[in-house]
């Protein structure tokens, strides 16, 4: 009796720490329909939407690192509830925004509390509920929350700003948010006295997000026409600074990134697959999304259903991919997953009316699905006790491709046509599916 009330008890914090996943992933895709109604409202450009959907990734991974070593520090309870208030006050804040500017500072803020929050919700996922079969059934419903969140977020948001208004968006993130706090009090006891020691890393941390940071104004800046040379010095600023990332991590004697798992080959080439795979399905989304409310007049919720097949795909694909891992191994499975990337991006190319997008958009998240899988699993072939240096690894490269990807693609899209944007992303991905199939990381 006393062990089915625990199991009662660990499952009911289970689905709150779930629903955490649940809306920071949410978080990425529920705007993209939402904005072209965005940007005409405030009266902004296409390239100033490019801050908007890439904000919220950028400080995602750029903090993503540094925030687990926070929960280490504080307490992973005390984190993850501090992230659901910021992400509600965000959220707030991109409810009433006036500007796109405040919109985007809005966008910030929710992926600096996602990355506070994700880390500190898992390990408490791992903590609260026992070993065994119930936390296997909690960890696999983790990965299906994230699943859900990104298969739904299109249709969310395309149904919110058709319906209601963008702005509901946002109201709808508070109570979620709200929601989940009161579950996770209720369910999951205090933190524990006695915090580790380790180096938080800020100097890192604030290296690896300005970095992004830079090049994501940069090449914003240049798809405003704004000054040229302005442009170009933000953007060196923003390489400056990643490369500044870089020296200081070689420098440190315990850096964020422990140097023992950087000398595994598969989490350097699943961090590879990570950053590419995303870089190249954002980019090609969003000009999508563009395309079709902007071009083919299409409104927010006849696009987002259309798009809906990327994430229906992308879930198709991580089904298979494990299969295909088995039969090709890693490398191989990584390359062909970018491959069919590359070939869902020419259908946009080829065919830019509705029917054609809809199915290249399908084709995109097939291809997203069987590559994140094996990106993931070849990434995280390494040491016990470095598995979760690896997880943060991979997710941090996961945002940051999207974010760079975003920005340098939708420049090319606002200065040239979608179609030259579309095969820019084409042979990205198939360059990196290229690359990745001559790394020879085998499978299990």
């Amino acid at each position: 009796m006393g062990n089915r009330a625990a199991e009662s008890g660990s499952g009911s914090a289970a689905v709150a720490l779930c629903g955490v996943q649940f809306v920071d992933v949410l978080g990425v895709t529920v705007v993209v329909t939402a904005l072209p109604r965005m940007l005409a409202d405030l009266g902004a450009t296409p390239a100033a939407g490019t801050v908007v959907v890439t904000a919220y990734a950028m400080f995602f991974g750029g903090l993503l690192m540094v925030a687990s070593r926070i929960g280490d520090r504080l307490g992973h309870r005390r984190v993850v509830l501090a992230a659901l208030t910021l992400f509600a006050a965000a959220s707030v804040l991109g409810a009433l925004a006036g500007s796109v500017w405040m919109l985007a500072s809005a966008r910030a803020l929710q992926g600096a509390a996602a990355a506070a929050s994700v880390p500190s919700a898992l390990r408490l996922l791992t903590t609260v509920v026992p070993e065994g079969p119930v936390r296997r059934r909690a960890v696999a419903g983790w990965s299906a929350a994230g699943a859900t969140a990104g298969a739904s977020g299109f249709f969310v948001g395309g149904v919110l700003t058709e319906v209601v208004s963008w702005r509901a968006v946002f109201w709808l993130n508070i109570v979620l948010a709200a929601g989940l706090a009161a579950g996770i009090v209720g369910t999951i006891p205090r933190d524990h006295s006695g915090a580790s020691e380790d180096r938080i890393g800020w100097w890192s941390s604030l290296l690896l997000t300005g970095g992004a940071m830079g090049v994501v104004a940069g090449t914003t800046m240049l798809g405003e026409g704004r000054s040229r040379a302005l442009a170009v010095a933000v953007t060196v600023l923003g390489l400056l600074a990643a490369a500044g990332f870089v020296l200081l991590e070689r420098r440190l004697r315990r850096p964020l990134v422990a140097r023992a798992a950087w000398r595994s080959s598969g989490l350097r080439w699943g961090a590879f697959g990570s950053f590419f795979v995303t870089a190249t399905t954002s980019s090609s989304v969003i000009v999508a999304t563009l395309y079709l409310q902007g071009k083919l007049g299409l409104t927010p919720l006849r696009a987002a259903t259309l798009l809906v097949s990327f994430s229906i795909l992308a879930v198709v694909g991580s089904t298979l991919s494990p299969r295909l891992v088995a039969v090709l191994g890693w490398s191989h499975t990584v390359s062909a997953g970018l491959g069919v990337v590359a070939v869902g991006t020419l259908v946009f190319v080829v065919w830019p009316q509705v029917t054609g997008i809809g199915l290249a958009a399908a084709i995109s998240g097939l291809g997203i699905g069987i590559t994140s899988v094996a990106a993931n699993d070849m990434g995280t072939t390494v040491d016990v006790h470095l598995k979760g240096t690896a997880a943060g690894v991979l997710n941090t490269a996961a945002q940051l491709g999207a974010a760079v990807g975003v920005a340098a693609i939708g420049l090319i899209a606002t200065t040239n046509q979608p179609r030259v944007a579309w095969l820019v992303v084409a042979a990205l991905a198939a360059g990196a599916a290229v690359a990745t199939a001559s790394s020879r990381v085998g499978g299990r």
